[in-house]
């Protein structure tokens, strides 16, 4: 799942795209720039926190998701280069990773 802050990304760049397409749009059927701008901000708040709504409940939903095996595993920290590559080994070694020559 994406983090709280990570979906925030996304919908700010997703925004950023709608609000030039918005801003052609509506200025060619207005004319008017006060109105084009009264137009876009209030479409791209809305739009906003719907999107992040929606990707929050999506990443919620398990429907078309692969689970990691590992996924249950409670972590403190990110893993060191040198446990990740002992883990790997063991991994290698019980079969559950192919070997160099093994692909």
């Amino acid at each position: 799942m994406d983090t709280r802050l990570r979906s925030i990304a996304k919908a700010v760049v997703w925004r950023i795209v709608s609000i030039i397409v918005l801003v052609i749009i509506a200025y060619m059927i207005t004319g008017d720039l006060k109105e084009t701008s009264v137009i876009t901000i209030l479409f791209q708040v809305i739009l906003a926190v719907l999107y992040y709504l929606h990707e929050r409940i999506w990443g919620r939903i398990s429907w078309g998701k692969t689970r990691h095996p590992f996924e249950d595993i409670p972590v403190k920290r990110e893993l060191d280069p040198e446990d990740k590559k002992i883990i790997e080994d063991k991994l290698r070694e019980l079969g559950y990773i192919a070997g160099q020559g093994d692909k």
